[in-house]
């Protein structure tokens, strides 16, 4: 099979049917042999119904329902796991992502050897304040961190090579930084293509503003699992280890003064910041031990890619 393309969704109803003609359009203008997962995360209008619907008209889509909301990285997540196609292409179900850049995006996959292409919508029609300019300082700041330079990671049009999605976990907000995770997972060739944007047409944006304090928590989770997921005491017992020796030599400096007279150890904030870097140290430390004890004894502690085997 030629291409995948997942669609997660969220009470959609009125687009999908629109979305699935354009897509059989374009499928069939180019001979793609493909299926359509479209995963519905506890939608509460109609939307499953038209699945159905879709589905008995052309085996070719599939549908995967949700019980309740979970959130689109797990709807990805559970779409990943499902799909077939050489070429995995997702895209957003509410007509704000062109079907009609998927045979380029499969080109870019098959042709030029691209793990991963991402989608960048140069030209937005989304609210600068709420979406455009947070947007671009997410960007900003994903980019500096991870080495990767696109500009729009959360596009939620990307075309990826089968094996990375079979390869990668996708949870809590971290849908936003797949390109990151693919990177970590060592899939490095990452590539990006200017897309079209369009206007909504239907319904409203299923985001609200806690996206942006996720987005962030999940983006800090992911460089220090990069980092330091299978090791943790190399950041934590370094940390420790520092912060231990800085209140190790503060107090020796303090005892020297209380010694010859020149301070009262109960009047010294600096001997009280002293013990305070001495604990820290010795927690930081306890928490490096723990971090290992607990990978030692994962049973995923020695699950490695393998690209190739003889």
């Amino acid at each position: 099979m030629d291409i995948s393309i997942v669609v997660p969704l969220y009470n959609e109803a009125e687009s999908l049917p629109h979305l699935a003609e354009w897509i059989d359009r374009v499928m069939k203008e180019h001979g793609f042999s493909y299926e359509v997962v479209m995963v519905d995360d506890g939608s509460k209008d109609e939307s499953w119904k038209v699945i159905e619907g879709l589905h008995a008209a052309n085996p070719c889509y599939r549908g995967i329902k949700f019980r309740r909301n979970y959130g689109k990285s797990a709807a990805l997540n559970t779409g990943f796991a499902a799909v077939q196609g050489d070429v995995v292409v997702t895209m957003d179900a509410d007509l704000q992502d062109s079907p009609d850049e998927v045979p380029e995006l499969f080109r870019m996959v098959k042709e030029d050897g691209y793990d991963l292409v991402s989608g960048w919508k140069k030209k937005r029609y989304d609210s600068k304040l709420a979406k455009n300019i947070p947007s671009k300082f997410f960007n900003g700041t994903t980019r500096l961190l991870s080495g990767i330079h696109l500009h729009d990671f959360n596009c939620g049009l990307k075309a990826y090579r089968r094996d990375v999605v079979k390869s990668i976990e996708v949870y809590g907000e971290m849908h936003r930084y797949i390109p990151v995770i693919a990177k970590w997972a060592g899939f490095g060739k990452i590539g990006e293509k200017v897309v079209q944007h369009r206007k909504r047409e239907y319904g409203v944006t299923k985001f609200g503003m806690n996206r942006f304090i996720n987005g962030y928590l999940d983006l800090m989770s992911i460089m220090f699992m990069s980092k330091f997921g299978k090791q943790p005491m190399h950041f934590f017992g370094a940390v420790g280890s520092l912060s231990f020796l800085m209140g190790f030599v503060a107090l020796v400096v303090v005892l020297v003064l209380r010694l010859v007279g020149r301070i009262a150890l109960t009047n010294s904030v600096w001997f009280y910041l002293s013990m305070l870097f001495l604990v820290m140290g010795t927690m930081l430390f306890l928490a490096g031990f723990i971090g290992e004890l607990v990978c030692r004894n994962s049973t995923t502690r020695n699950q490695y890619l393998i690209e190739k085997e003889l």
